[in-house]
C-alpha cells in the first residue's frame, strides 16, 4: 500500500464522526505498521487536578494502537480492540499528547501493538504512559 494510501486509511477512521474526532485527535503520521497521533490539551480532557484524564491517555493510545495495526493488516480488514493493557508512568501535565504506537505482529485475524505516550511542555516529552494493545482484524465497516 502506498504511503499516502495509508495514512487516508489513518485519517478515514481518526476523522470519522465519533469519539476520536470529538476529542480532536490528530494524525501525524502513518506508514504500514507505524502511526503517530497527537491531542491537545483542553479542559473535557482533564481530571480535577489538571492533568490529562487517564481515560483520555488509555482513548488515544488505543486509537493508535488501532492505527498501526490495521495499516499491516490484509487490505479490507480493520482492527479492533480485544485487550488494553495500560500502565501509568507519570502525570500528563503538558499542553498536548503524543502516542507512537508501532504493529509488533500482525496476522490475518489478530495484531497486537505497542504504545508510548509522551506528554509534551514547552517542547520537552515527558513518558506518561506505555501500552500493550490486542486487535482482532474485521471486515471494514462500508462507507
Amino acid at each position: 500500500m502506498a504511503h499516502d494510501a495509508i495514512r487516508e486509511l489513518v485519517e478515514r477512521v481518526t476523522y470519522a464522526p465519533g469519539y476520536t474526532k470529538a476529542v480532536g485527535t490528530r494524525v501525524e503520521s502513518a506508514e504500514a505498521g507505524y502511526v503517530v497521533m497527537s491531542l491537545a490539551k483542553t479542559d473535557n480532557l482533564l481530571q480535577a487536578n489538571g492533568f490529562f484524564h487517564g481515560g483520555v491517555i488509555a482513548g488515544l493510545a488505543d486509537h493508535a494502537a488501532g492505527g498501526a495495526v490495521t495499516t499491516a493488516m490484509p487490505p479490507g480488514r480493520f482492527a479492533v480492540t480485544v485487550n488494553l493493557q495500560i500502565s501509568f508512568l507519570a502525570p500528563a501535565k503538558g499542553g498536548s499528547l503524543i502516542a507512537r504506537a508501532r504493529a509488533l505482529q500482525v496476522g490475518s485475524t489478530i495484531g497486537v501493538a505497542r504504545v508510548d505516550v509522551v506528554s509534551v511542555a514547552d517542547g520537552a516529552e515527558t513518558p506518561c504512559a506505555i501500552a500493550t494493545v490486542t486487535l482482532r482484524g474485521v471486515a471494514f465497516p462500508a462507507r
